[in-house]
């Protein structure tokens, strides 16, 4: 009886981890506040998401995601809220094409859960009625910033050259 190692011969196995999900930093503010909860509530809100990832050594990467609301009533602040949700990821083995993606686009979305509910808690806290952010595509969010990224290095070329 033969018996055959073929893991000699096949890719090195790949590996992704969730290690670590904490919030790296938040804040509420309510500038206008006790006025701002006597007024008609229809409010404006505007989101802003971004990411930001860092290189921990060997296979480790911190990815931080951004979420930045500001809810007004009418030219009133009602309420800011800013909650950087933190991820350690181990990522092995991977091809670099497909690092940027797995770190741009994955872990932001598994982080996003967890800032939504940091969100919607913190402005319950303050008294105000409970908002839940619509989900998010954030493949969508991270082919456009590609798309944005050559445009602009295209761009740059093409001033160089001339």
């Amino acid at each position: 009886m033969t018996e055959t190692n073929e893991t000699k011969d096949a890719a090195p196995a790949r590996a992704f981890s969730l290690q670590r999900i904490y919030v790296k930093d938040l804040s509420f503010e309510t500038p206008n506040s006790p006025s701002v909860f006597t007024q008609e509530w229809k409010p404006e809100t505007q989101m802003n998401l971004s990411t930001q990832t860092n290189h921990l050594g060997g296979n480790s990467f911190e990815v931080v995601l951004t979420v930045t609301l500001t809810t007004k009533l009418g030219e009133t602040a009602a309420y800011l809220v800013e909650v950087q949700q933190a991820g350690i990821f181990g990522v092995r083995d991977f091809p670099e094409s497909e690092i940027a993606p797995l770190l741009g686009s994955y872990c932001p979305g598994i982080l996003f859960p967890y800032a939504r509910e940091t969100v919607s808690d913190l402005i319950s806290r303050g008294s105000f009625p409970q908002l839940l952010l619509t989900p998010v595509n954030f493949d969508a969010l991270f082919e456009q910033h590609v798309r944005e990224q050559a445009a602009r290095q295209s761009a740059a070329g093409s001033k160089a050259s001339a």
